[in-house]
């Protein structure tokens, strides 16, 4: 199996992970001499055997993402531990701007006068290349993804 076809994998029993625990609550009381519209021992048999497997799957990416090098000799790991840091920078940077280059009307010459505290154009320069190396980044993870098999 490709280490892509076990992030997939990954996703989808998340989501069943979160539909079963939906479930599991919305069973989880009745009116007295009514009964529950699904067995409830039922859905936690079912989550378990999902957790499980979840368990085992994510054991599998990581062993995968550990010892899966690129060119440079850098880990997936180490990619997925960069592109998560530039995504956090790329985020800050993003709403630092948006007010530093929000207008402010005045209605009047004797208006307080506000001003940016930095250079936007400089910045959003540099958010530019950040965002060209976030975008290499993932094609790198994801050339890796689909080529790499799952230990």
């Amino acid at each position: 199996m490709k280490l892509a076809n076990a992030l997939s994998q990954r996703s989808e029993l998340q989501t069943r992970i979160r539909q079963l625990e939906r479930r599991l609550n919305n069973n989880a009381l009745v009116q007295e001499g009514e009964q529950p519209a699904e067995d409830p021992m039922e859905l936690l048999r079912e989550l378990e055997a999902d957790y499980a497997r979840l368990e085992e799957l994510v054991s599998a990416i990581n062993r995968t993402n550990n010892t899966t090098e690129t060119e440079d000799g850098s880990t997936l790991s180490d990619l997925l531990a960069k592109r998560d840091c530039l995504k956090g920078k790329l985020s800050a940077l993003r709403n630092f701007l948006d007010n530093a280059s929000a207008l402010v009307r005045r209605h009047s010459a004797s208006e307080i006068k506000i001003k940016s505290t930095v250079n936007v154009r400089q910045l959003q320069k540099q958010m530019d290349g950040l965002s060209k190396e976030l975008r290499e980044l993932e094609e790198t993870i994801q050339e890796k993804n689909w080529t790499t098999e799952l230990l």
